[in-house]
Protein backbone atom coordinates (compact mmCIF):
# COMPACT_ATOMS: atom_id res chain seq x y z
CA UNK A 1 0.00 0.00 0.00
CA UNK A 2 2.91 2.67 0.42
CA UNK A 3 3.42 3.04 -3.14
CA UNK A 4 -0.71 4.10 -3.40
CA UNK A 5 0.58 6.75 -1.46
CA UNK A 6 1.67 9.88 -3.36
CA UNK A 7 3.89 12.41 -1.73
CA UNK A 8 4.86 15.94 -1.77
CA UNK A 9 8.42 17.48 -2.74
CA UNK A 10 9.47 19.64 -0.32
CA UNK A 11 11.47 22.80 -1.00
CA UNK A 12 13.97 20.93 1.20
CA UNK A 13 14.14 18.10 -1.39
CA UNK A 14 13.12 15.55 0.42
CA UNK A 15 9.78 13.42 -0.14
CA UNK A 16 6.93 13.74 1.98
CA UNK A 17 3.66 11.34 2.01
CA UNK A 18 0.57 12.77 1.60
CA UNK A 19 -1.00 10.34 4.12
CA UNK A 20 0.28 10.10 7.61
CA UNK A 21 -0.63 9.05 10.81
CA UNK A 22 -1.85 11.34 13.84
CA UNK A 23 -0.59 10.55 17.28
CA UNK A 24 -2.15 13.37 19.96
CA UNK A 25 -4.13 12.18 22.55
CA UNK A 26 -4.19 10.78 26.25
CA UNK A 27 -3.63 7.32 25.16
CA UNK A 28 -3.68 4.12 27.34
CA UNK A 29 0.49 2.60 27.71
CA UNK A 30 1.28 1.15 24.56
CA UNK A 31 -1.87 1.93 22.64
CA UNK A 32 0.15 4.55 20.44
CA UNK A 33 2.90 1.71 20.04
CA UNK A 34 0.78 -0.83 18.53
CA UNK A 35 -1.46 2.40 16.49
CA UNK A 36 2.58 2.96 14.87
CA UNK A 37 3.11 -0.48 14.36
CA UNK A 38 -0.27 -1.54 12.75
CA UNK A 39 0.07 1.71 10.89
CA UNK A 40 3.36 1.04 9.13
CA UNK A 41 2.89 -2.59 8.04
CA UNK A 42 -0.34 -1.38 6.30
CA UNK A 43 1.72 1.35 4.29
CA UNK A 44 1.67 4.79 6.14
CA UNK A 45 5.13 5.62 5.81
CA UNK A 46 4.74 9.72 7.92
CA UNK A 47 4.71 9.73 11.57
CA UNK A 48 3.16 12.79 13.61
CA UNK A 49 4.25 13.58 17.14
CA UNK A 50 5.21 16.40 18.98
CA UNK A 51 7.39 16.77 22.16
CA UNK A 52 4.34 17.81 24.23
CA UNK A 53 2.64 14.67 22.87
CA UNK A 54 4.71 12.38 25.35
CA UNK A 55 4.54 10.27 22.81
CA UNK A 56 7.38 9.98 20.63
CA UNK A 57 9.30 7.02 23.39
CA UNK A 58 6.60 4.62 22.28
CA UNK A 59 6.88 5.51 18.82
CA UNK A 60 10.43 5.00 19.00
CA UNK A 61 10.18 1.66 20.65
CA UNK A 62 7.70 0.64 17.93
CA UNK A 63 9.78 1.61 14.69
CA UNK A 64 13.00 -0.07 16.65
CA UNK A 65 11.20 -3.23 16.55
CA UNK A 66 9.85 -2.96 13.15
CA UNK A 67 13.35 -2.35 12.03
CA UNK A 68 14.26 -5.39 13.71
CA UNK A 69 12.03 -7.76 12.44
CA UNK A 70 13.24 -6.08 8.83
CA UNK A 71 9.43 -5.29 8.03
CA UNK A 72 10.85 -1.33 7.93
CA UNK A 73 14.24 0.47 7.24
CA UNK A 74 14.31 4.18 8.68
CA UNK A 75 14.85 5.42 5.52
CA UNK A 76 11.23 4.63 4.60
CA UNK A 77 9.66 6.15 7.22
CA UNK A 78 9.43 10.03 7.53
CA UNK A 79 9.00 11.56 10.94
CA UNK A 80 7.62 14.75 12.02
CA UNK A 81 8.15 15.93 15.92
CA UNK A 82 7.56 19.37 17.09
CA UNK A 83 9.27 22.00 19.43
CA UNK A 84 7.38 23.14 22.38
CA UNK A 85 7.06 26.74 23.36
CA UNK A 86 9.09 26.34 26.33
CA UNK A 87 11.74 26.27 24.64
CA UNK A 88 11.83 28.70 21.90
CA UNK A 89 15.05 30.46 23.14
CA UNK A 90 17.78 30.18 20.43
CA UNK A 91 20.04 28.01 23.42
CA UNK A 92 17.00 26.06 23.74
CA UNK A 93 16.28 24.49 20.00
CA UNK A 94 19.36 22.43 19.81
CA UNK A 95 18.63 20.77 23.61
CA UNK A 96 15.00 20.43 22.77
CA UNK A 97 15.79 18.91 19.54
CA UNK A 98 18.07 16.43 20.96
CA UNK A 99 15.72 15.21 23.91
CA UNK A 100 13.06 13.92 20.99
CA UNK A 101 15.85 12.56 19.21
CA UNK A 102 16.85 10.73 22.00
CA UNK A 103 13.09 9.94 23.42
CA UNK A 104 12.30 8.59 19.67
CA UNK A 105 15.72 6.83 19.44
CA UNK A 106 16.56 8.38 16.09
CA UNK A 107 19.92 10.09 14.53
CA UNK A 108 17.65 12.26 12.45
CA UNK A 109 13.72 13.95 12.24
CA UNK A 110 12.92 14.19 8.71
CA UNK A 111 10.75 17.29 9.29
CA UNK A 112 10.75 19.77 12.73
CA UNK A 113 8.21 21.94 13.37
CA UNK A 114 7.49 24.90 15.44
CA UNK A 115 4.69 23.98 17.25
CA UNK A 116 2.92 27.62 17.79
CA UNK A 117 4.22 30.99 17.03
CA UNK A 118 3.65 32.50 20.49
CA UNK A 119 6.39 31.28 23.17
CA UNK A 120 5.71 30.49 26.66
CA UNK A 121 8.06 30.35 30.30
CA UNK A 122 6.93 26.49 31.25
CA UNK A 123 5.88 23.83 28.97
CA UNK A 124 2.05 24.28 31.00
CA UNK A 125 1.92 27.53 29.41
CA UNK A 126 1.57 29.74 32.30
CA UNK A 127 2.55 32.98 31.10
CA UNK A 128 3.38 33.89 27.34
CA UNK A 129 7.23 35.73 26.43
CA UNK A 130 7.82 37.91 23.80
CA UNK A 131 10.60 35.43 22.19
CA UNK A 132 10.69 36.65 18.32
CA UNK A 133 9.98 33.17 16.59
CA UNK A 134 12.56 34.44 14.18
CA UNK A 135 15.24 34.27 16.36
CA UNK A 136 13.74 30.51 16.66
CA UNK A 137 14.15 30.06 13.14
CA UNK A 138 17.79 31.13 13.35
CA UNK A 139 18.38 28.21 15.76
CA UNK A 140 16.50 25.94 13.82
CA UNK A 141 18.71 26.56 10.97
CA UNK A 142 21.15 25.17 12.43
CA UNK A 143 19.97 21.85 13.18
CA UNK A 144 19.73 21.51 9.67
CA UNK A 145 23.42 22.15 8.93
CA UNK A 146 24.30 19.79 11.83
CA UNK A 147 22.06 17.31 10.16
CA UNK A 148 19.98 16.29 13.30
CA UNK A 149 16.81 17.30 10.78
CA UNK A 150 16.07 17.15 7.06
CA UNK A 151 13.65 19.83 6.89
CA UNK A 152 12.17 22.62 9.51
CA UNK A 153 8.94 23.89 9.16
CA UNK A 154 6.02 25.73 11.39
CA UNK A 155 2.60 24.58 12.73
CA UNK A 156 -0.30 27.14 13.90
CA UNK A 157 1.20 30.26 11.82
CA UNK A 158 -1.07 32.12 9.76
CA UNK A 159 0.10 33.60 6.36
CA UNK A 160 1.52 36.76 7.71
CA UNK A 161 3.71 35.32 9.61
CA UNK A 162 4.93 32.83 7.19
CA UNK A 163 5.68 35.96 5.32
CA UNK A 164 7.89 37.22 8.16
CA UNK A 165 9.58 34.51 7.74
CA UNK A 166 10.25 34.70 3.81
CA UNK A 167 11.51 38.19 4.64
CA UNK A 168 13.70 38.04 7.36
CA UNK A 169 17.24 39.46 6.74
CA UNK A 170 19.88 36.66 6.13
CA UNK A 171 17.22 34.04 5.44
CA UNK A 172 19.25 30.54 5.24
CA UNK A 173 16.23 27.63 4.70
CA UNK A 174 12.61 28.57 3.95
CA UNK A 175 10.03 26.42 5.93
CA UNK A 176 9.43 23.71 3.94
CA UNK A 177 5.77 22.69 5.86
CA UNK A 178 3.37 24.65 7.58
CA UNK A 179 0.72 22.18 9.76
CA UNK A 180 -2.54 23.72 10.41
CA UNK A 181 -6.02 22.94 11.36
CA UNK A 182 -8.08 21.81 7.68
CA UNK A 183 -11.61 20.62 8.26
CA UNK A 184 -14.50 21.17 5.91
CA UNK A 185 -15.73 24.11 8.07
CA UNK A 186 -11.81 25.71 7.68
CA UNK A 187 -10.85 25.12 4.62
CA UNK A 188 -7.49 27.73 4.31
CA UNK A 189 -8.07 28.46 1.37
CA UNK A 190 -6.10 31.74 1.24
CA UNK A 191 -3.45 29.78 3.54
CA UNK A 192 -3.16 27.21 1.10
CA UNK A 193 -2.78 29.56 -1.96
CA UNK A 194 -0.07 31.75 -0.40
CA UNK A 195 1.55 28.73 1.08
CA UNK A 196 1.38 26.90 -2.16
CA UNK A 197 2.69 30.27 -4.19
CA UNK A 198 5.54 30.46 -1.84
CA UNK A 199 6.97 26.57 -2.63
CA UNK A 200 5.39 25.92 1.51
CA UNK A 201 3.87 22.67 1.79
CA UNK A 202 0.92 22.12 4.23
CA UNK A 203 -0.11 19.39 6.49
CA UNK A 204 -4.09 19.62 7.63
CA UNK A 205 -4.40 18.24 11.40
CA UNK A 206 -8.06 16.95 13.00
CA UNK A 207 -9.66 16.76 9.31
CA UNK A 208 -12.47 15.21 10.95
CA UNK A 209 -13.06 18.10 13.66
CA UNK A 210 -10.79 16.03 15.86
CA UNK A 211 -13.73 13.97 17.86
CA UNK A 212 -12.53 12.23 21.31
CA UNK A 213 -9.54 14.87 21.69
CA UNK A 214 -9.82 17.50 25.25
CA UNK A 215 -9.72 20.20 23.39
CA UNK A 216 -12.51 20.48 21.21
CA UNK A 217 -15.73 22.70 22.40
CA UNK A 218 -18.52 21.01 23.36
CA UNK A 219 -20.59 21.88 20.69
CA UNK A 220 -18.41 21.37 17.64
CA UNK A 221 -19.80 20.28 14.45
CA UNK A 222 -19.82 16.56 13.60
CA UNK A 223 -18.02 16.55 10.19
CA UNK A 224 -18.58 12.96 9.59
CA UNK A 225 -22.50 13.21 9.71
CA UNK A 226 -22.78 16.31 7.59
CA UNK A 227 -25.86 15.24 5.06
CA UNK A 228 -23.45 16.99 2.03
CA UNK A 229 -20.47 14.70 3.16
CA UNK A 230 -22.73 12.07 3.35
CA UNK A 231 -24.24 12.07 0.55
CA UNK A 232 -20.69 12.28 -1.63
CA UNK A 233 -19.84 9.32 0.46
CA UNK A 234 -22.30 7.39 -1.38
CA UNK A 235 -21.79 8.52 -4.48
CA UNK A 236 -18.42 7.22 -4.43
CA UNK A 237 -19.17 4.23 -2.17
CA UNK A 238 -16.99 5.54 0.55
CA UNK A 239 -17.66 7.24 3.93
CA UNK A 240 -17.74 11.05 4.97
CA UNK A 241 -13.72 9.96 6.76
CA UNK A 242 -12.88 8.90 3.08
CA UNK A 243 -14.46 11.77 1.26
CA UNK A 244 -13.01 14.08 3.70
CA UNK A 245 -9.46 12.51 3.51
CA UNK A 246 -9.71 12.44 -0.73
CA UNK A 247 -10.74 16.17 -0.89
CA UNK A 248 -7.76 17.23 1.15
CA UNK A 249 -5.31 15.37 -0.99
CA UNK A 250 -6.90 16.56 -4.20
CA UNK A 251 -6.62 20.16 -2.45
CA UNK A 252 -2.53 19.34 -2.47
CA UNK A 253 -2.09 18.76 1.09
CA UNK A 254 -0.94 16.57 3.26
CA UNK A 255 -2.93 14.80 6.37
CA UNK A 256 -2.65 13.55 9.87
CA UNK A 257 -5.99 11.90 10.91
CA UNK A 258 -5.31 10.40 14.48
CA UNK A 259 -6.68 6.55 14.56
CA UNK A 260 -5.75 3.21 17.29
CA UNK A 261 -8.80 1.39 15.18
CA UNK A 262 -6.76 -0.77 12.34
CA UNK A 263 -9.78 -0.64 10.58
CA UNK A 264 -10.24 2.77 10.34
CA UNK A 265 -6.51 3.18 10.17
CA UNK A 266 -7.40 0.45 6.61
CA UNK A 267 -10.16 2.46 5.97
CA UNK A 268 -8.47 5.86 5.74
CA UNK A 269 -5.40 4.53 3.63
CA UNK A 270 -8.40 3.49 0.97
CA UNK A 271 -8.71 6.63 -0.29
CA UNK A 272 -6.63 6.14 -3.96
CA UNK A 273 -8.75 4.12 -5.91
CA UNK A 274 -10.95 7.47 -6.48
CA UNK A 275 -11.55 11.07 -7.49
CA UNK A 276 -14.17 13.53 -6.26
CA UNK A 277 -15.77 15.24 -9.34
CA UNK A 278 -15.12 19.13 -9.85
CA UNK A 279 -18.79 19.62 -8.39
CA UNK A 280 -18.06 17.26 -5.22
CA UNK A 281 -14.48 19.30 -4.95
CA UNK A 282 -17.22 22.31 -4.90
CA UNK A 283 -19.52 21.34 -2.89
CA UNK A 284 -16.87 20.48 -0.01
CA UNK A 285 -15.07 23.92 -0.14
CA UNK A 286 -18.84 25.47 -0.27
CA UNK A 287 -19.11 24.00 3.41
CA UNK A 288 -16.21 26.11 4.48
CA UNK A 289 -17.62 28.20 7.49
CA UNK A 290 -13.48 29.99 9.02
CA UNK A 291 -15.04 27.70 12.08
CA UNK A 292 -12.06 26.87 14.28
CA UNK A 293 -12.39 23.41 16.21
CA UNK A 294 -8.85 24.11 18.12
CA UNK A 295 -8.94 27.28 19.22
CA UNK A 296 -10.09 27.30 22.93
CA UNK A 297 -7.09 26.25 24.46
CA UNK A 298 -5.12 29.15 22.82
CA UNK A 299 -7.28 32.08 23.70
CA UNK A 300 -5.58 33.14 26.91
CA UNK A 301 -2.99 34.59 24.10
CA UNK A 302 -5.01 36.30 21.86
CA UNK A 303 -3.63 39.53 22.42
CA UNK A 304 0.04 38.54 22.16
CA UNK A 305 1.39 39.89 19.08
CA UNK A 306 2.06 36.59 17.86
CA UNK A 307 -1.23 34.85 18.14
CA UNK A 308 -2.43 33.62 14.90
CA UNK A 309 -5.55 33.25 15.01
CA UNK A 310 -8.97 35.32 14.22
CA UNK A 311 -9.53 37.24 17.26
Amino acid sequence: MADKVPSIRLNSGYDMPMLGLGTYNSFRPNEVGEAVKAAIQMGYRQIDTAWIYQTEPEIGVAIKELIKERKIKREELFIVTKIWGHCHEPDQVEPACRRSLEALDMDYIDLYLIHFPVAFVDKERTKATMTDYLDTWRAMEKLVDKGLVRSIGVSNFNAQQLERILNMDGLKYKPANNQVEITPYLAQDDLLQFSLKNDISTTGYGPFGAPGQVYIPKDAPKFLEHPTIVDIGKKYGKSSAQVILRWGIQRGYALVPKSTNPSRLAQNMDIFDFELSEDDMKAMLALDKGYRVNHEQFLPWKDHPFYPFEK
